[in-house]
């Protein structure tokens, strides 16, 4: 997945701008970005403070490399059934 050209602390403060009353797309022209990205990124931390924000990221790393953990046990599950011969 690519990276964010933008930290959680700027995404949550271009979306506390525009809860303040600033134009959608007067903020997208500032920060260089498009109001579909804005509204994306919206979607995913609207509601959120910075220590929020910085949990989900811990949580979505841990569950990355524990994704990644059992792909690694199940691909040594199946080399070790082809040694076997068990189907």
């Amino acid at each position: 997945m690519r990276k964010s050209r933008f930290t959680e602390a700027q995404i949550i403060g271009m979306i506390k701008e525009q809860e303040a009353g600033l134009p959608t797309s007067e903020l997208c022209r500032k920060h260089g970005l498009s109001p579909a990205t804005f509204y994306k990124l919206k979607a995913k931390y609207g509601g959120m403070e910075l220590s929020d924000a910085k949990r989900l990221k811990q949580v979505e790393d841990e569950n990355t490399k524990l994704k990644r953990l059992l792909a690694d046990a199940m691909l040594d599950n199946v080399v070790l059934k082809d040694l076997l011969g068990k189907p």
